[in-house]
């Protein structure tokens, strides 16, 4: 009996040390295991990728007026200033014709020839007027037609947004046409007058007065004080301030990519809301610039056509800080850029199975500063590592925080 119970107690001793033991080792390991690393993680989503330009540029009138003296004489100081509105058939300048104006042989026949070609520009004009009604017109009757397709489910709606845009620049058009009109129509009225001064058709020299031939504003003073002024002197610069448009300078390198009508973001200013565009056209001359780095750079003029909003302050010369869409596919699978990791010749990414970081090989499309348009080896809604960085290996546990 008494060995029996010795052998029993030390078996409860021997017991007592295994527990002991095994409560041990459960400590160890749980102090001492790998630790899950905090990581922040984004979602793979199905989206519109978009492959865009970044440059800068400048805001420029559409359409200058550039106001001369028509003739001879001597000019009394300007009452306006750069940056004053004016009204159409407004009075700009007052010169008093000096009396060579009036007798000088030459002069007849330089005004009778300019006379002339103000008369062919008036009738330029009024081709030219009749071409954007014709063209307005047209746009008028396809956005008619493509609202039907649309609303019948032919077509879609960025169709009939397209033109609904065609119909806006034609409508713009037409107005640009009537201000050409307009201002030739003045040129003509200027030519007439100065040729009345001529000899044949003496003139009284009484003050002539030069008028505006649009609504605008003052851009530029020539002359900014009283004196004399010869026969077609620059006197000043008038435009509307909202037919403007953004010219946009781009390495030749790369304007190979941008498309007629393609959409454009303008930024100009931090309190300004962006606003949207399309281009124009691609000057086709390029011209040498040095950048920043002191680097001579071949770039080309890329002319935006802007929709401005009803109020705002802008001018011509300001900076604009332009984003043009090179192209646009929707449905692609995208990740955030640095989620990409690189291995070997191709790429790689971490992807969250669980509370473990698996790595993945992956195919790229296409990429942008932001944005990278996965082809292969990813999913819709599968979770990818950020910035990944050394510490995460494959196989590593994670803890995950959503992007904010």
């Amino acid at each position: 009996m008494t060995t029996t119970s010795s052998n029993a107690h030390a078996w409860r001793k021997r017991g007592l040390y295994l527990a002991l033991a095994s409560l041990i080792l459960i400590v160890l390991f749980y102090a001492y295991r790998p630790q899950a690393l905090s990581v922040e993680v984004a979602t793979a989503t199905a989206g519109q990728f978009e492959q865009t330009l970044r440059e800068e540029g400048q805001l420029r009138l559409k359409h200058r007026y550039t106001i001369h003296a028509p003739v001879s004489g001597s000019l009394a100081r300007p009452t306006i200033r750069v940056g004053d509105a004016v009204q159409r058939d407004q009075v700009l300048a007052v010169i008093t014709p000096a009396p060579a104006a009036l007798l000088d042989p030459r002069t007849h026949a330089v005004l009778a020839e300019r006379a002339r070609q103000a008369e062919a520009a008036v009738r330029a004009a009024d081709a030219q007027l009749a071409q954007s009604l014709v063209a307005w017109e047209q746009t008028r009757a396809d956005v008619l037609q493509a609202r039907e397709l649309t609303d019948q489910g032919f077509t879609s709606r960025s169709a009939a947004d397209g033109a609904e845009r065609q119909a806006r620049q034609a409508e713009q058009a037409v107005t640009h046409a009537r201000a050409h009109l307009d201002a030739a129509r003045f040129a003509q009225a200027e030519a007439r007058a100065a040729l009345a001064t001529s000899p044949g058709n003496r003139g009284t020299g009484a003050e002539w007065t030069v008028r505006s031939p649009i609504d605008g504003r003052v851009f530029q003073l020539h002359v900014d004080s009283a004196g004399p002024v010869p026969s077609g002197q620059p006197l000043m610069v008038i435009g509307d301030p909202a037919q403007m448009e953004a010219v946009i300078d781009v390495l030749s390198t790369e304007v190979i990519g941008i498309r007629p009508q393609a959409p454009v973001q303008l930024t100009l200013g931090r309190q300004i809301p962006p606003l949207q565009g399309r281009v124009q056209r691609v000057e086709p001359v390029a011209f040498t610039k040095t950048s920043a780095l002191g680097i001579e750079e071949r770039r080309v003029h890329v002319v935006v056509d802007v929709d401005w909003p009803a109020e705002g302050f802008w001018g011509e010369g300001f900076r604009v800080d332009a984003q043009i869409q090179l192209y646009a596919h929707d449905d692609a699978l995208m990740i955030p850029t640095g989620a990409l990791v690189r291995h070997g010749t191709g790429w790689q990414v971490f992807v969250v199975e669980g509370d473990r970081a698996s790595a993945r090989s992956v195919g790229i499309r296409d990429r942008q500063a932001t944005h990278a348009w996965i082809a292969d080896g990813l999913q819709p809604g599968e979770q990818v590592i950020l910035f990944p960085g050394s510490l995460i290996q494959d196989g590593q546990r994670v803890r995950t925080q959503a992007r904010p």
